[in-house]
């Protein structure tokens, strides 16, 4: 493991300067940017290790870019604006924390602002060995959103952990004992956090492999890819192609949740964003944009908001 902690701050307006940077960071190309809007670019980079977080902002002008994601593990948490991923005919969700896809896909931004984290995939595959004890077992991830929504703040808040208490304390990061213990918890995460085949070989019966739930993995990309439309649990058990009583159960058995508490879920979490970034000195309000997630009951969105992140949706709204 590297012996020093890499940290680096760039910042720029000039377009061509930027998209030089983003191809080497993050193997983008071929971007293509709306002519109307300025550019602005800022990328805080922490390395330790097999492991970078990056906080980046663009600012400005619509782009979009072909990215090949072969090669790292990169999970994406949109804190600001908006980014859509698109591969091979599959659209992956907007909102975060959600894994890219190990190969080549499609990729559109504006105002964005986001925190990703990326690890080497030989190197977490190694992990997940020694923590079942197979030196043939082999990694794939079978969905890019966390499997159920406990993980995706258990996710959130070892991040959030990561970024604010961690990698920024230079005595801690002097230590190589917490450099290690830091990548192999992010690791063990990142693995019992998104759908795959670590999660489906410690979450078999001894000795048995059970399937992955193709029904569920496909009413969940659903519900990602359309989170900002109007649907219902039939739309969703369509997209399934399962009845809606069995994807009730199937919901149930799997994610612990039901269809329509995972669409509630993902609504507040981009109403949670929104908020994050909202200005309230311009006229945003609370009420404004939790209709526009579709939350019309003041008291019972504030209820669920309170239950979700510890606080009113006023508080965010002026954080």
């Amino acid at each position: 493991m590297d012996s020093q902690v890499r940290r680096s701050v760039f910042t720029t307006r000039d377009p061509a300067e930027g998209l030089a940077v983003l191809d080497e960071v993050f193997s983008l190309r071929g971007v293509r940017r709306s002519p109307h809007g300025a550019f602005d670019m800022g990328l805080a980079t922490t390395g330790v290790g097999s492991l970078t977080y990056d906080r980046v902002r663009l600012r400005g002008s619509s782009c979009a870019g072909r990215t090949d994601g072969a090669g790292v593990l990169r999970v994406c948490h949109v804190t600001a604006g908006a980014l859509t991923a698109t591969s091979g005919g599959d659209r992956f969700p907007r909102t975060g924390p959600f894994l890219f896809p190990q190969r080549t896909f499609t990729t559109w931004w504006e105002d964005l602002e986001a925190i990703t984290v990326a690890l080497d995939p030989a190197a977490v595959e190694d992990h997940a060995r020694r923590l079942l004890g197979d030196d043939a077992f082999r990694l794939t991830f079978s969905g890019t959103r966390p499997a159920t929504p406990a993980m995706t703040q258990y996710w959130l808040g070892t991040v959030s952990h990561l970024g604010r208490d961690l990698l920024p304390d230079d005595h801690a990061m002097s230590n190589p004992l917490i450099r290690s213990e830091l990548i192999r918890s992010l690791t063990t995460v990142l693995l019992h956090t998104f759908p795959g085949s670590f999660l489906e070989r410690t979450e078999a019966p001894a000795g048995q492999a059970r399937p992955a739930p193709v029904g569920v993995r496909r009413a969940v990309a659903y519900i990602d890819a359309h989170v900002d439309a109007d649907i219902g649990p039939a739309d969703i058990a369509a997209a399934a192609r399962m009845s809606v009583r069995g994807l009730q159960a199937a919901f149930r058995r799997e994610l612990d949740t039901t269809p329509t508490a995972y669409l509630r879920a993902a609504r507040l979490d981009a109403v949670h964003r929104e908020l994050l970034a909202a200005d309230p000195t311009t006229g945003s309000t609370v009420e404004a944009v939790a209709a526009r997630w579709g939350f019309t009951h003041r008291g019972r969105f504030a209820a669920a908001y309170r239950d979700r992140y510890g606080q009113a949706p006023a508080t965010t709204l002026r954080s």
